[in-house]
């Protein structure tokens, strides 16, 4: 990693398929910070156990994911990509981060209580613990700073509380990291229900545009859009959330700013508007489903990339590791 940029950390689980809010929020982003930061980014295998995987699911989903970002524009040699069980360093720093954090604080997590009512049938340790492991993952690699969406506020305060109070006890030992907050396009919201985030997760996959959707799919899914009676295409969330919402997919995807795509559609109807947001998407999607296609083809291509990402990551992981449990008092050889 490159001593005079800061450390950013980021990672996204590989289940289900991503979506054009994914995308906005998470993987474009990826590849506009890794020539400003020295990026560690992780594919959270880890994380996504919490709930019940299919097996073979979990792992066609982690190459996927995997030859996703590589077929958006990550680049392996800018940055430090890895598979997260790859480095056991996560799971050894989460014990230890574990003596540092109370139950009480767990229990109010917001996510925890969603997925708890979502999976009743399976309210694990590891649901609950899912925010130490988080902030293992952060604080292992003396992250700088960590892209955030509304939505994950609370994991990197109790990121920061954790390492806080440990360095309180032990002296310095963990950078304290900061959030960096995504502004243009970091909640898309759902094409049916636009008020709601668009989610991988969603019951209703009409609403949801996937990464891997076909021209046709992504087409008949934005003509369906919920917009308003007022056919007038203006930026206006809190009055026009469908409209607005649309807006902010279209300026994304055409790297056009707002005011000139409200410009661009003045006079103009619904009809056309979601058309054009609709090729929009789907053209900027081809060639990134094609790269993706063909990287998935070559294996051995995708297992080099993680290995040597693995072997950057726990170099990093390590001396952090070690700092700690020299801290703690933990006898080394």
């Amino acid at each position: 990693m490159q001593g005079d940029k800061k450390i950013l950390y980021s990672a996204v689980q590989p289940t289900n398929n991503l979506t054009i809010g994914n995308y906005i929020g998470a993987v474009k982003n990826f590849v506009a910070l890794q020539d400003e930061y020295s990026c560690v980014y992780a594919i959270a295998n880890m994380h996504a156990i919490t709930v019940r995987q299919t097996p073979a699911d979990l792992r066609k989903n982690t190459l996927s994911l995997l030859a996703l970002y590589l077929a958006c524009g990550v680049d392996p040699q800018k940055c430090v990509l890895y598979l997260q069980s790859h480095v056991p360093a996560h799971a050894e720093l989460a014990w230890v981060l574990n003596t540092f954090t109370y139950v009480g604080e767990m229990e109010r997590m917001t996510q925890f209580k969603d997925k708890s009512a979502k999976h009743a049938d399976n309210i694990n340790m590891g649901l609950m613990d899912y925010p130490v492991l988080m902030a293992a993952d952060i604080l292992l690699y003396q992250t700088d700073v960590v892209p955030v969406g509304v939505d994950q506020r609370q994991h990197l305060e109790i990121t920061r509380d954790i390492a806080v109070r440990f360095n309180n006890v032990y002296s310095p030992t963990f950078t304290v990291p900061e959030g960096i907050y995504m502004k243009v396009g970091a909640k898309i919201g759902d094409l049916l229900e636009p008020s709601k985030k668009m989610s991988k997760s969603s019951e209703n996959q009409n609403g949801v545009v996937y990464l891997s959707d076909d021209r046709d799919t992504i087409m008949r899914k934005f003509k369906r859009a919920v917009t308003d009676s007022e056919a007038c295409v203006r930026y206006d969330p809190e009055n026009k959330p469908g409209v607005s919402n649309l807006l902010s997919i279209y300026s994304v995807f055409t790297g056009t700013s707002m005011e000139d795509c409200q410009k661009q559609f003045e006079g103009r109807g619904y009809g056309d508007f979601k058309l054009a947001v609709g090729e929009a998407v789907a053209d900027r999607l081809a060639p990134i489903q094609a790269e993706q296609a063909r990287l998935l083809a070559d294996k051995a291509y995708l297992d080099s990339v993680l290995k040597d990402g693995a072997a950057r990551a726990s170099a990093m992981a390590g001396r952090t590791l070690s700092k700690v449990y020299k801290k703690i008092g933990f006898y080394q050889l």
